[in-house]
């Protein structure tokens, strides 16, 4: 009997899959746009309700305490009940939170909507990843994931557009921008509904009958040529077989990530995950609010940072191209590399325009470090533990994005503009060293092989 995961790794790359990658890609975009917005919220909230630079920074985190928790749990609620159901779930808590707080009158109120908006869109930024990355074939997944985490930077972008347009033109802008991140979201629950189950989720569960019918109706779209290729190839795995037992709880599937050599690979991807979100978050929630003290008006930093967002876009995707060429690992290393001399460029700029170009290549190299990393740990784990173990790890991400905020208001008072990007380059250094160290090989390799080789290498 062939296993549903032997075949999906045989799947050709088909107008299905440009279908899940725009459908999940979206979901990027609008839950980028729902952390980005902040940045350019923040320089007009701490005059209008005269914060410190300790609230700020802990207004600035909020989003990424709700993150931590979300991602939590999605892990594992996704491999409990199903990855479709979370993300479902997950952007409805965001959505209304998003519009509730945009109608909020005190800083504490707004903090807890920001929390709680932060759990949705942290449990569905950490499911996405996992659960498209088992319907690609192995030909095809490091480019995939590399590319729907490329739709990140369009949210980026939109939110820079934002806050340069719409937050400064009106006395509330702030308020509109906040309902404008939301309401594409209640288009995105529509088309999720026509998303399956994974096949390899339903097949670590024992649910051989409802893997077999999903596979059948998908392989259904695939041209013809497809088609008859794979019935000559790979038959169908029988129904009625439970060839992975599922997991007994919640606990079991925590536990498992600590068994043996699992633990190697668990510890990395936290580390990996912990150093490249702290300085993520450092530069893109802090970048308009520093730029404005440090003496630019507020419509220039906007600018500066929207030229900065823009570089996102050819970071994210140059390294999609990459993971397949040259590997997830080396990918990650090579632009984690160069965002630590960009970081140490901007430490020391003397003027400006170096400013902005050392600026422009953070923000691309950091970028393209993420499609990599995405791509990368979603293919570390087992079926059974692969939401709980992308969960943990982009939890463990979230403490350095909650981290990083609160750092900069206690330590740029001290420390200035180019102490904060010269911490910026000794976390990036730490987790491409783990990286480098202790990453494994995942470039080629099945899904079930890559497990295989860790935990019996």
């Amino acid at each position: 009997m062939v296993r549903v995961s032997s075949r999906i790794d045989d799947w050709p790359y088909t107008p299905y899959h440009r279908r899940l990658l725009v459908i999940g890609g979206l979901g990027y975009t609008f839950d980028a746009m729902d952390a980005a917005i902040m940045a350019f919220l923040l320089p007009v909230l701490r005059v209008q309700w005269d914060l410190s630079n300790v609230q700020t920074g802990v207004l600035a985190s909020a989003t990424y305490m709700g993150f931590f928790i979300g991602a939590l749990v999605a892990g594992a609620l996704g491999d409990a009940i199903g990855r479709r159901r979370v993300m479902m779930v997950a952007l409805a808590v965001y959505a209304i939170a998003s519009l509730y707080g945009a109608t909020t009158m005190a800083w504490p109120e707004f903090l807890g909507s920001r929390i709680v908006a932060g759990v949705g869109t942290g449990a569905e930024s950490a499911i996405i990843a996992p659960y498209l990355a088992e319907f690609v074939g192995k030909r095809y997944r490091g480019t995939f994931i590399g590319a729907l985490t490329g739709f990140f930077s369009f949210g980026f972008v939109a939110a820079a557009l934002l806050g340069y347009i719409v937050v400064p033109a009106f006395a509330d802008g702030w308020r509109l921008a906040v309902v404008i991140t939301a309401l594409p979201v209640v288009m995105l629950l529509w088309w999720r509904r026509v998303l399956d189950e994974s096949p390899r989720w339903l097949e670590s569960r024992g649910r051989i009958d409802e893997a077999k019918a999903i596979l059948k109706k998908i392989e259904a779209t695939f041209p013809e040529d497809a088609r008859m290729a794979m019935a000559d190839d790979v038959p169908l795995p029988a129904p009625g077989v439970d060839d992975e037992p599922s997991p007994p709880s919640w606990v079991a599937n925590f536990q498992a990530l600590w068994r043996g050599r699992q633990r190697r690979v668990t510890l990395m991807t936290w580390a990996m995950w912990l150093s490249l979100t702290f300085g993520y978050y450092l530069f893109f929630t802090w970048m308009p609010g520093l730029l404005v003290q440090r003496g630019m008006s507020l419509t220039q930093s906007f600018g500066y940072a929207l030229v900065m967002y823009l570089a996102q876009i050819p970071g994210y995707f140059s390294a999609a191209l990459l993971n397949e060429k040259i590997g997830r690992r080396a990918t990650i290393v090579l632009y984690m590399a160069m965002a630590i001399l960009c970081a140490l460029a901007l430490a020391l700029a003397p003027d400006n325009t170096l400013m902005l170009l050392s600026g422009v290549g953070l923000s691309f190299s950091i970028n393209g470090a993420y499609a990599g990393v995405y791509a990368y740990t979603a293919e570390l784990f087992p079926t059974a533990i692969r939401a709980t173990g992308v969960g943990t790890a982009s939890a463990m991400g979230r403490l350095g994005a909650i981290a990083s905020p609160i750092a900069v208001g206690y330590l740029f008072p001290v420390v200035g503009f180019a102490g904060v990007f010269a911490l910026t380059t000794v976390v990036l250094a730490v987790g491409a060293g783990v990286v480098m160290l202790f990453g494994p090989r995942t470039q080629g390799l099945t899904l079930d092989a890559i497990v295989t080789e860790e935990l019996n290498g």
